[in-house]
């Protein structure tokens, strides 16, 4: 099995390339340029292997939540390829990959959603697939549940962001991790064995939130009430 996978949901461009069991990948820090830089690091890829687009069998991708614009890059870029090659695509959980990413068999993924809010998920990894504690929402960081049990590992930039809002639901924290294309294919691989992928036109990206920005009223509100970190009170436009 031979397929791509992408990952653009936060400031990291990531691109990795399965080939029957072993992955190459690439990512650089994108801030704006995730167009710019994913199809030419695929291309390095596929040249590195000696292969053509066409080649693929699948398409994968941080499906998210994540930036919003970089979920509608990473879609439109597997759903591109695809539609070319009439190949299925595969979406995988950003908050999964983070898991992923993280090593840890039981994960806090938490990421920063802005407008004072947070992406979050606890996770338990149950052979090479992730099983919810608690389901992926999008909730104050002062609302995050703790999960049950010990041995949590709190991941993402929700916990750089709000550290002190944050600090009862993990054990222990790594704030800088972040998902990959690296992960997305780990994961992503015996989904699409057990032929999981779908056609092109519905894969879509997984936002949790509908509102991508805060009113003027809200941010002058946020001026003060946001918290003393300084984080959460930008719109988040991305």
């Amino acid at each position: 099995m031979r397929f791509a996978a992408f990952e653009t949901s936060s400031d990291w461009c990531s691109v990795a390339l399965y080939l029957n069991g072993e992955i190459a990948a690439l990512e650089e820090r994108a801030g704006q340029r995730h167009t710019e830089l994913a199809l030419p690091m695929l291309g390095r890829l596929l040249g590195e292997a000696g292969l053509a687009a066409s080649a693929l069998d699948a398409v994968a991708f941080g499906a998210g939540p994540g930036s919003f614009t970089g979920l509608r890059i990473a879609c439109g870029l597997a759903q591109g390829i695809a539609f070319a090659w009439d190949r299925p695509v595969i979406g995988v959980s950003t908050l999964e990959a983070l898991a992923q990413e993280c090593g840890a068999a039981r994960v806090v993924a938490c990421l920063d959603a802005r407008m004072r809010e947070v992406y979050y998920a606890c996770l338990e990894r149950e052979g090479g697939a992730w099983r919810a504690t608690i389901e992926a929402r999008c909730l104050a960081p002062e609302a995050a549940p703790r999960p049950p049990g010990d041995g949590w590992l709190g991941c993402g930039s929700g916990f750089a962001a709000y550290p002190g809002m944050l600090h009862h639901v993990a054990d222990r924290v790594v704030p800088h991790v972040h998902a990959s294309a690296l992960a997305v294919a780990q994961l992503a691989a015996p989904r699409l064995a057990r032929g999981e992928g779908v056609d092109a036109a519905l894969a879509a990206p997984s936002y949790l939130r509908d509102k991508i920005a805060l009113t003027t009223d809200e941010r002058a509100a946020g001026a003060v009430l946001a918290p003393a970190s300084g984080r959460g009170q930008t719109p988040f436009l991305a």
